[in-house]
């Protein structure tokens, strides 16, 4: 891997301000949900909720994405009603708490991220690529909000059998060009991609993925989420659990922004905001 930390500014519209991002940016976590693969429960009052948002700015965090419903594999797929009833509270506070900090919503639900957006929601994180709600590429370009579409091959409890790929970087360009398409049609602005590591995907194909991630920044003009946090392709290869993931999440950060990943979604943005003032600055 040859080193080039030529980094290319990219700009998003969060409500009524244009935020221009002149090094990687970061995404902090926050799971409110009760059942998160690494942190549920952790978060799931109100308060607790806020004062994780306030860390997570105060160690980096350019952007607080909040889930209200786990995705890992195996999850049933999430009530619009329980995570609306979580998450319009929470939105709340933490606006209120920071009003400069960008609020992203994990949700593959329609109806969540309007909600969402009306509670003060500046962008939508929707990990199926709007493959579980029908209505949610129409929503998000009726919204006018930045929209982060990943790559899944499956609902998170089927995922994991549908594995299959001639070339998954090729197959991941078909998906995302398919999509993109779609979206810019309907008017939709500020579109991210994210490859998806961990979904639908084996342990083998994550790490093909990562390596030829390059491919995938060279293919398309939009910014590419890297999302690796403690994921399960770090703790199994290292034979460890989520809660001592960190050194592995750090190592294939790097990896992911020398190979042109433009934002990293983590749930400790410190380590990840001294990696990109290494590289970067």
């Amino acid at each position: 891997m040859s080193k080039d930390t030529n980094f290319s500014a990219f700009s998003l519209c969060a409500g009524k301000k244009l935020v221009i991002f002149e090094r990687p940016a970061i995404m902090g976590i926050l799971n409110i949900s009760t059942d998160s693969f690494y942190d549920g429960g952790r978060y799931s009052s109100i308060d607790a909720a806020v004062g994780r948002a306030e860390q997570l700015a105060a160690d980096g965090a350019d952007i607080i994405d909040i889930g209200a419903s786990s995705s890992k594999p195996g999850s049933p797929i999430a009530s619009a009603d329980d995570e609306i009833s979580r998450l319009h509270p929470t939105i709340e506070r933490i606006r209120r708490s920071l009003p400069d900090t960008i609020i992203s919503v994990d949700t593959y639900l329609a109806a969540t991220a309007a909600a969402a957006v009306e509670s003060g929601a500046d962008m939508i994180n929707d990990i199926s690529g709007g493959q579980f709600d029908g209505d949610m590429f129409e929503t998000v370009a009726q919204l006018q909000v930045p929209y982060i579409l990943m790559h899944t091959s499956g609902k998170p409890d089927e995922m994991q059998q549908k594995c299959g790929y001639n070339d998954i970087v090729q197959d991941m360009c078909l998906y995302f060009s398919e999509r993109l398409n779609r979206l810019y049609s309907l008017g939709a602005k500020d579109v991210w991609i994210d490859p998806g590591f961990g979904f639908g995907k084996t342990l083998e194909q994550n790490f093909e993925l990562l390596d030829r991630l390059d491919e995938l920044t060279a293919a398309f003009r939009e910014p590419l989420v890297a999302a690796l946090s403690r994921k399960s392709m770090i703790y199994r290869k290292l034979g460890t659990t989520p809660d001592k993931a960190l050194d592995g999440t750090i190592a294939l950060n790097t990896k992911a922004l020398m190979l042109g990943a433009r934002i990293v979604r983590v749930h400790d943005p410190k380590p990840a905001a001294e990696t990109i003032k290494l590289l970067f600055d």
